[in-house]
């Protein structure tokens, strides 16, 4: 992903550690054998983290091919066939 906005990375690695702190949450819960309803409710809350950092980045790189789409293209490499993908991906 490259993106020139330093907040939005920003924002990315934050939801991106909150989920790994989440998931940490999910191992310790497993572990020491807690209700299922925790752990499921532990689990959605790491799905839907990991869910809104890949949206972040998707759209932040469907927002950069729309503001260059050539430099941003040709940056990452990526055809918007498979920005499709990716973005399909996740829903």
């Amino acid at each position: 992903m490259s993106t020139t906005d330093p907040d939005v990375q920003r924002r990315i690695l934050h939801r991106l550690r909150r989920a790994r702190g989440q998931l940490d949450a999910v191992i310790n819960a497993v572990e020491q054998e807690k209700p299922c309803r925790d752990i499921v409710t532990q689990l959605a809350a790491v799905s839907s983290a990991l869910d809104r950092a890949g949206f972040a980045i998707v759209s932040t790189a469907m927002k950069d091919c729309l503001t260059d789409p050539d430099t941003a293209l040709a940056e990452d490499g990526i055809t918007t066939e498979e920005l499709e993908k990716l973005f399909m991906m996740l829903a």
